[in-house]
């Protein structure tokens, strides 16, 4: 089948560049899709590393100016890698272009800039997605198939972490490229909208809408030096965040992040407990999904490890024989994948902009309920 090109414009090109940069060159090599992404330009304030890194992923063009990239008539999709703060004006701008907007989580650094995102996609009528990945890991897709099946009976309880230790140093400065995640200006806040973002998007999709909170939070190093002044400042970030919830669907949950667990690079995990079954998923063995059922016979009863390879399993007919497992770079294919197929049907692929608001809510919420010490309630999105 023929496809139609669709040029992309990058803005960013660190970390989450080259994930998205990959996921455009690989998609249609595995997928069956109805447009051929082509890498048209990627834009970064540094005009030597954006040439370089364009040289290497085999963009077209380079610019250092985001608003000249928007305005090129030649480029059909934006997607925004680029730093937090930098996420409201860019999308804003390229709906108005009436350019496709893909945005790296989370959507907005508070639910008013994500809101203002969401309206203007929304006004422009032009198709959008965050890029929350593991949305596409096929062992949480086949989770939710079981979900959607009711094999779950009612839900209870939900519970997940994501942990990691790159911030213990008191030497390790704040702000500036690499470290703009410590920088409160510029991340809006810390581990809250960093990490617990993917898990409270998991958790809306998976278990629907949260509707009150109750959270904690702590900032272990109080000052460090900012690589851009110079000068040792307040740390306004959160280093750890956890919360209780309540779901509309009447189920519990416990929700933990942090950069102090020492030991632990990259640990998300879910587990879902329901009236028939249970259900639970690590990031670390993320081709895995260990599945109780109580309705099995009572001798045979117990935990299941379902090795998430097969052909019938989500994604897995386009990859490799059974067997063979695939990792985190997929998952940013099968988004790629799934939103390119959903233009074609003229859909609106998930999670939209409207998703990722109501993920900032939740994490206003939770940010608000550590200062004033007491339940809040989830604005709707």
């Amino acid at each position: 089948m023929a496809r139609t090109n669709l040029n992309v414009g990058l803005i960013g090109y660190g970390f989450m560049g080259r994930t998205h940069s990959n996921a455009f060159l690989q998609a249609p090599r595995f997928f069956d899709l109805p447009f051929q992404p082509v890498l048209k330009a990627v834009c970064a304030r540094s005009a030597e590393r954006v040439k370089g890194f364009a040289e290497n992923w085999g963009y077209q063009s380079v610019e250092t100016d985001w608003r000249a990239l928007v305005a090129r008539k030649d480029i059909d999709l934006v997607d925004i890698a680029s730093p937090n703060d930098t996420h409201a004006e860019i999308a804003i701008a390229a709906a108005k272009a009436g350019k496709m907007v893909l945005c790296e989580k989370p959507l907005g650094r508070t639910g008013a800039e994500a809101k203002a995102m969401t309206d203007a996609v929304k006004a422009a009528n032009v198709p959008n997605m965050v890029w929350y990945n593991y949305r596409r890991v096929p062992a949480v897709v086949l989770l939710k198939q079981l979900l959607d099946e009711g094999r779950f009976g009612r839900i209870f309880h939900y519970r997940s972490q994501f942990l990691q230790d790159w911030t213990i140093s008191e030497d390790l400065p704040q702000g500036g490229q690499g470290l703009w995640r410590l920088d409160v200006s510029v991340a809006g806040s810390g581990v809250t909208g960093d990490l617990l973002a993917h898990n409270i998007d998991m958790a809306l999709w998976l278990n629907g809408p949260i509707t009150e909170v109750t959270a904690m939070t702590e900032t272990f190093i109080k000052q460090r030096k900012h690589t851009l002044t110079g000068k040792v400042e307040p740390v306004g970030i959160d280093d750890a965040s956890l919360f209780l919830c309540r779901f509309a669907n009447g189920s519990l949950a416990t929700f933990e992040a942090t950069r102090y667990a020492r030991g632990h690079k990259a640990l998300f995990t879910l587990e879902l407990n329901g009236e028939q079954s249970s259900a639970a998923w690590d990031l670390h063995d993320l081709h895995r999904l260990e599945y109780f059922d109580h309705r099995d016979e009572s001798r045979l009863r117990g935990w299941k490890s379902v090795h998430i390879t097969d052909g019938d399993h989500p994604y897995m007919k386009n990859w490799w024989v059974p067997g063979l497992q695939i990792g985190y770079e997929h998952t940013f294919i099968h988004q790629v994948a799934d939103f390119l197929q959903a233009v074609g049907r003229k859909e609106q692929a998930a999670p939209s902009f409207a998703d990722g608001l109501a993920t900032d809510y939740v994490t206003d919420a939770v940010l608000k309920s550590a200062k004033t010490r007491q339940w809040e309630k989830v604005e709707e999105a």
